[in-house]
């Protein structure tokens, strides 16, 4: 069980600009994350598209995102080749950000987005990869504050975009005229493309102009942010410096500092305790002893896990805008465009809070609450399904429930393998593919059966979330010895046979 004793906060301390750099890298991958629905309407403006043509943004976006993580998962994860994908990544952003008011065709604006999520998707398998290995049985406490980073940056993204969104028609039509009355709430239209699975299939209802002059300055808002992000590169390339993996600060790069290090005896093949970034290859057959088929089991379930519950984070907030706006709740479109960042707060607030709780309860137990959890108030939510008031409140129960499943997923995997480093890039695609899978499943299932079929799909999804979980620790608890690490199973061999 991790807890946080005077031995965690003295690693902190000596892995403090380490860690600290690795929040900032992925405040800047929230800061890119939550950018584009906001501003999407301007972009369209920008780029002269319709609807239907600038919401595969999002998806360009979200695929990419996953082969990021793809090719974050193939780095090798040496100091050297981690901090210089991160520095990479997190200035491609801040270039993109500087470019996209340039990019004045749907395609390029397409192609920029997917450069981001690429970076994006590289940030999130080598951050978490990284301090997973750094901190190894303590790390849910840090994965915990590093997911809390995503939130801060989603956060001050929408903030940054909103003073320079248009109100009115940023494309003049031909006939436009200053009595003219335009003929759509913008603000409904901009939650609406929130969940954009479903805008796919129904934007020729949304008459648009894509022929005038173009009046937007959302452009200013992208300068704004990339300027905000440049200060993250800036942080990871001082790290380099500080380790001194550049090539003018020594002929002799070190790769890690001696102080990080815990203790001076040899360490084991592939397991070398706090501080080691040198994990063994995780698939290795040798290492696996015949339990092979546990071994991918086991991180089967738990890419499973957090395919669904990222997948019902993605289509939670995708669509209860339009699920709060359709009968029965009928809500204001102002109310309801409340509902989206009530849920990201609420994640963010929760992920905070379980800063606390993981250092007091064993992970397992966090992780069965939470998902119990979940399901309880997706019931609560079916069973109210009439009341307005109640969907604020089952919003933000679900936003502190939901919110560190992940993190805690991740940390337990990674300790059941011994920090091998696999469980990383399995989850990390996992929870990539399940936010791009669901979200489109989910808006099928809503524009075929009905705006309740919502609330339900994530229940019946959730609930099979915490069996497999329970299937999980039950595989593990019968196959423990197939985790233990190769100089444990020659000592268990030895032992065994001397007796």
């Amino acid at each position: 069980m991790t807890r946080l004793d005077d031995g965690v906060w003295s690693l902190c301390t000596r892995h403090l600009q380490q860690t600290a750099t690795y929040w900032s890298v992925f405040f800047s991958f929230g800061l890119c994350i939550a950018f584009l629905g906001p501003t999407v309407l301007d972009l369209r403006c920008q780029t002269q598209s319709t609807l239907q043509q600038i919401t595969w943004v999002f998806f360009s976006q979200q695929f990419f995102l996953l082969v990021g993580s793809g090719v974050g998962g193939l780095l090798k994860s040496t100091p050297m080749c981690s901090l210089s994908a991160l520095f990479s990544s997190t200035l491609i952003i801040s270039l993109v950000f500087a470019i996209i008011p340039l990019c004045h065709h749907v395609v390029l604006l397409s192609i920029a987005m997917a450069l981001a999520g690429k970076a994006m998707g590289i940030i999130d398998t080598v951050a978490n990869r990284q301090l997973v290995t750094l901190y190894q049985k303590d790390s849910a406490v840090i994965l915990q504050a590093l997911h809390f980073f995503i939130g801060l940056g989603a956060l001050v993204s929408p903030l940054v975009a909103d003073p320079f969104l248009s109100d009115d028609s940023c494309i003049l039509g031909a006939n436009w005229t200053a009595n003219s009355s335009f003929p759509l709430d913008l603000q409904h239209l901009r939650d609406s493309l929130a969940g954009h699975g479903a805008v796919l299939q129904n934007a020729s209802q949304y008459p648009l102009f894509t022929e005038g002059v173009v009046v937007t300055r959302v452009a200013y808002a992208f300068w704004i942010m990339a300027l905000i992000n440049l200060p993250v590169p800036a942080a990871v390339l001082a790290l380099m410096f500080h380790q001194r993996l550049l090539p003018c600060t020594s002929s002799s790069p070190r790769l890690l500092d001696k102080d990080f290090q815990s203790g001076s005896s040899p360490a084991r093949d592939g397991y070398q305790g706090h501080g080691n970034v040198f994990i063994t290859s995780c698939c290795n057959p040798s290492q696996l002893r015949g339990h092979s088929a546990t071994f991918f089991v086991l991180h089967l379930l738990a890419g499973a896990i957090v395919f669904i519950t990222d997948g019902i984070i993605g289509s939670y907030a995708g669509f209860v805008y339009t699920y709060a706006v359709s009968p029965p709740l009928l809500m204001s479109h102002k109310a309801a465009g409340c509902l989206n960042s009530v849920f990201w707060a609420s994640i963010t607030a929760g992920r905070a809070a379980f800063i606390c709780f993981s250092s007091r309860c064993s992970i397992p137990v966090l992780l069965i609450v939470s998902l119990v959890g979940v399901i309880l108030v997706q019931c609560l939510l079916l069973i109210f399904y009439t009341s307005s008031v109640f969907l604020f409140i089952g919003t933000c129960l679900l936003g502190l429930c939901i919110s560190s499943v992940f993190p805690f997923m991740l940390a337990f995997t990674e300790d059941m393998f011994h920090y091998r480093g696999c469980a990383t890039t399995v989850l990390v695609m996992s929870a990539s593919t399940g936010e791009m899978m669901l979200q489109l499943l989910v808006g099928l299932v809503i524009n075929s059966q009905g705006s309740y079929s919502f609330l339900l799909c994530s229940t019946i999804t959730s609930f099979i979330s915490l069996c497999l979980f329970l299937l999980l620790l039950y595989i593990h608890r019968i196959h423990t010895d197939a985790m233990v690490t190769p100089g444990e199973w020659e000592v268990s061999q030895q032992h065994t046979s001397n007796t």
